[in-house]
């Protein structure tokens, strides 16, 4: 079938703009937790619209922003904590991050503590000699570990072992018995806790509000008490309180505003999508997305939301 010299450059446009689209990498989290497949939805939006070509990369809430200020990425997943924690040049960063901005807030992260049922573990008391599968350095769940055992005048070297892994990992560990306690940072219900539920009676560890309140005080102001509830997971009869924290996509500063906007365009055009991915999305509104977390806002973020009608 000839093709019309009309549609002959439809396509010869669409072709260049998506060869033409600017290369951009994005630091995502560990395969098993939500960034990773959100990160690829991301990628198909702005590839499709033509607003750049986006490479997927794993990494984690330290790591990711460690990697934009370094300009290793262009964009990626953080934790509101840990974000600010490099913005203020706090451990684990050394010296204050300047090229790293908030583009989009997206929802709230839990970080959730699981043994098995029959491991006796009710506290982080109870935590000293034993077994603990926590996510590799780079990833904030790993730094929150630290500071829920520090709260607790314990450390790492109390631990019987500790493994540094990935969610399906962890999760391997636990159901082999070669673990007692997994910590995570994600939604709820987490697909990695619930996959270890279907195999393994579980229990979630509630944290003491007097608990996270010294976290608040003696380690990171951005932690808050959250709530996860009866009935996430299965044999989870009580409400569990836990250490939440906001996941948000941060850009380098200098990034080109106009990529930016065309990639928030694209997200809250296709929030459905998203949503699919990450239950906890459901209900955002543009302005959550806006939210201030105590990250400096992109330039074309802020371009992005006025056009919503979202002043910053």
């Amino acid at each position: 079938m000839k093709m019309t010299t009309l549609a002959l450059g439809l396509v010869a446009t669409a072709f260049a703009t998506t060869a033409g689209a600017q290369q951009l990498r994005l630091m995502t989290g560990p395969q098993g937790g939500s960034w990773y497949p959100l990160g690829g939805a991301i990628q198909g939006m702005a590839n499709e619209a033509g607003v750049a070509s986006i490479q997927v990369l794993p990494g984690g809430g330290v790591a990711n922003v460690q990697g934009v200020q370094n300009g290793d990425a262009d964009l990626g997943f953080g934790n509101s904590i840990s974000t600010v924690d490099a913005i203020e040049g706090r451990e684990p960063f050394t010296g204050k991050a300047d090229n790293v901005c908030n583009i989009a807030t997206l929802y709230p992260q839990y970080f959730q503590i699981v043994t098995t049922a029959d491991s006796g573990i009710t506290s982080p008391a109870d935590f000293a000699g034993k077994r603990l599968v926590t996510q590799p350095v780079g990833n904030t769940a790993e730094q929150v570990t630290r500071a829920v055992l520090e709260t607790a005048d314990l450390g790492y070297d109390d631990m019987s072992a500790v493994d540094y892994v990935s969610y399906s990992d962890g999760v391997s560990l636990m159901q082999d018995g070669n673990g007692d306690i997994f910590t995570l940072g994600t939604t709820v219900p987490a697909s990695a806790i619930m996959d270890l539920a279907n195999s393994t009676d579980i229990t979630l560890v509630s944290l003491d509000p007097a608990f996270i309140e010294d976290m608040k005080t003696n380690i990171n102001p951005g932690y808050t008490a959250i709530n996860i509830p009866a009935g996430s997971y299965p044999g989870q009869d009580a409400d569990v309180n836990a250490v939440g924290y906001a996941t948000h996509v941060v850009a380098r500063c200098d990034l080109d505003p106009a990529i930016v906007e065309g990639i928030l365009t694209q997200m809250w055009e296709n929030r459905e999508d998203l949503t699919s991915i990450a239950s906890a999305m459901s209900g955002l509104t543009i302005e959550q997305m806006a939210q201030d977390v105590g990250v400096p806002m992109h330039e074309g973020a802020k371009a992005f939301y006025a056009a919503q009608g979202v002043s910053q």
